[in-house]
C-alpha cells in the first residue's frame, strides 16, 4: 500500500469507528429516556419493541463481528428469530447486556483492523464480499434500528421527549462547534 492509500485506510477505519460510536451513543440517549414498561411496548402486533430492536442489534453485532476476518459473520449459535421475541422473564438489563456485547465486540475487531484488510473478503451467510462493503452494510443495518429506537423513544415519551440534536426553532441560534443557546 503506498502512503496516501495506507493514510486513506486508516481514516476510513476511523471515521467509520467515530460513526458506530455516534450511532451508539444516539440509541443510548434515546434508550435512557425511556422507562422498562415503554422499553418493552410494541406499538402494534408487527411492530418490534425496543428491546427487540436493541436484542437484535446485539445479536446481529455480536454475530458479524466474532472472528470478523476468518469466519462468516451468521455464525451457527446466533438465533436470529430468537431475537426478534422480547421473552417476559428478560429484564431490561439482561437485553442491555446483550446489546453492550455486539457493540464490545463490533469495536474490538475495528481496533483490530489495518488497512491492507480492507480489501480482504469476509462473508455473511457464505456471501463474499470485502471488508469494505461489509462495514458499509453493517453501518447502514445499525443507523436503520437506531432510528427506530429514536423514533419509538420519541413516540412514547411524547411532550417529555428531550430532543437528540438541535431543538426545532433553534436551527438559526445553531453555530459550527456551539450548542444553541
Amino acid at each position: 500500500m503506498t502512503d496516501d492509500s495506507s493514510a486513506l485506510a486508516t481514516l476510513f477505519i476511523d471515521d467509520t469507528t467515530a460513526t458506530f460510536r455516534r450511532q451508539k451513543e444516539l440509541a443510548e440517549r434515546a434508550i435512557g429516556q425511556v422507562a422498562d414498561d415503554e422499553f418493552f411496548r410494541m406499538v402494534d402486533a408487527e411492530s418490534n419493541s425496543i428491546a427487540i430492536i436493541a436484542k437484535h442489534v446485539g445479536g446481529n453485532l455480536r454475530s458479524r463481528f466474532t472472528d470478523f476476518l476468518s469466519t462468516d459473520g451468521e455464525k451457527p449459535d446466533r438465533d436470529r428469530d430468537g431475537e426478534f421475541i422480547a421473552e417476559s422473564r428478560a429484564s431490561r438489563a439482561e437485553i442491555m447486556s446483550a446489546w453492550d456485547t455486539g457493540w464490545s465486540v463490533l469495536f474490538a475487531s475495528l481496533a483490530a483492523l489495518r488497512p491492507e484488510h480492507l480489501l480482504s473478503t469476509v462473508h455473511i451467510r457464505a456471501e463474499p464480499m470485502p471488508v469494505v462493503a461489509a462495514l458499509h452494510r453493517a453501518l447502514a443495518h445499525v443507523a436503520q434500528h437506531v432510528g427506530q429506537i429514536v423514533w419509538l423513544a420519541k413516540h412514547l415519551r411524547s411532550a417529555d421527549w428531550k430532543t437528540l440534536s438541535i431543538p426545532r426553532g433553534q436551527s438559526t441560534e445553531w453555530r459550527v462547534g456551539q450548542p444553541p443557546r
